[in-house]
């Protein structure tokens, strides 16, 4: 009988490592979570949600911890989604989230290469890139050539892990793929997130527990996916034989204005501007007006599309919300 195949997870309590989990065991896999801290206490929801899935204990920006986890999974497959990665705290904590969200990237990928040993091909290895890479953009819709101007430390972190992997790739034979995600989503996205924030203040205001929101910039725009589409892309890019980049994204884009019409529309409130405040404090110092991907390629390579809508996606984020309100979550 054949050896199952295994596969570490970084980043293993967000959403993507959630959704990515649920993926690989459906898939017969063994599945391992890299876990930060001693007391992470995001561990008890992991343990409820896979708990086919064992967890290490590791820090990325511990050489040595995730040198052992290497060694304690034996992954044919490694999923780096690790990192900080709500944008605001970038610029208030630029240090430890180049360290954390960048250099990162690069402690893994040696861990990789140095517990592959003579066969740096034998472990697949997927590092999480991001659309904020494309920031100040330029060329509409962004795809895998397009030049990168990141505006925040969180865009300027993954543009090094990215660019790592690639030099990784390169320099050493190794199995490495980047997904350039665009923002994907889920009722499962923190609720410090623009979306989950607008659709846990929805489900509330719709229940009466909640009078208004206080968001930033109302006009920016975004590609926003579904989070449980986005990590089957991850999974199609370890399974090609020679590895690359991809942009993963719908093609569409919406504001968060769009955003706030279908998730108030969706409890019954046309008009909601008597719920919603502008604040300074919401703004970004550098904003990124416009994202919109192309994942043609992704299309073509993978056989990769997106199965859920934008309204399908704000309607599932707000009813899960409503339900968690009301059971008091």
């Amino acid at each position: 009988m054949p050896r199952m195949p295994s596969a570490l997870i970084t980043g293993i309590t967000g959403q993507d490592g959630l959704y990515l989990a649920e993926l690989l065991l459906e898939k017969g896999y063994d599945v391992h979570g890299l876990l930060r801290g001693q007391n992470n206490p995001r561990r008890a929801l992991v343990e409820d949600l896979v708990p086919d899935v064992r967890l290490h204990n590791g820090d990325l920006t511990d050489l040595s911890s995730l040198m052992r986890a290497m060694r304690d999974s034996q992954p044919d497959e490694v999923y780096n989604l690790g990192a900080i990665s709500f944008v605001a705290y970038s610029w208030e904590n630029a240090f430890v989230t180049s360290d954390v969200t960048g250099m990162g990237v690069l402690n893994m990928l040696e861990a990789v290469r140095l517990h592959a040993g003579d066969d740096p091909s034998s472990i697949r290895f997927y590092q999480a890139s991001s659309s904020e890479m494309f920031g100040k953009v330029q060329e509409v819709p962004q795809s895998e050539s397009t030049l990168l101007w990141p505006r925040s430390p969180y865009g300027v972190s993954k543009v090094y892990g990215h660019y790592m992997t690639i030099n990784y790739r390169e320099s050493y034979g190794m199995h490495a793929s980047s997904g350039i995600l665009f923002n994907h989503e889920s009722p499962r996205r923190g609720p410090e997130f623009v979306t989950r924030k607008i659709s846990q203040a929805v489900a509330k205001i719709h229940l009466g527990q909640q009078d208004s929101m206080a968001l930033g910039n109302l006009d920016a725009r975004r590609d926003w996916g579904y989070a449980g589409d986005y990590v089957e892309a991850m999974w199609r890019m370890l399974q090609q034989d020679e590895a690359d980049d991809y942009v993963i994204a719908t093609g569409e884009t919406w504001s968060i204005r769009d955003f706030l019409d279908l998730a108030f529309a969706h409890v019954g409130i046309d008009d909601w501007s008597k719920h919603v405040t502008q604040d300074p404090r919401f703004m970004r110092p550098a904003e990124v007006e416009l994202l919109i991907g192309d994942a043609s390629k992704a299309k073509d390579k993978l056989g990769w599309t997106p199965t859920v809508s934008f309204a399908e996606l704000v309607a599932m984020m707000v009813d899960a919300d409503i339900a968690a309100a009301k059971a008091g979550w």
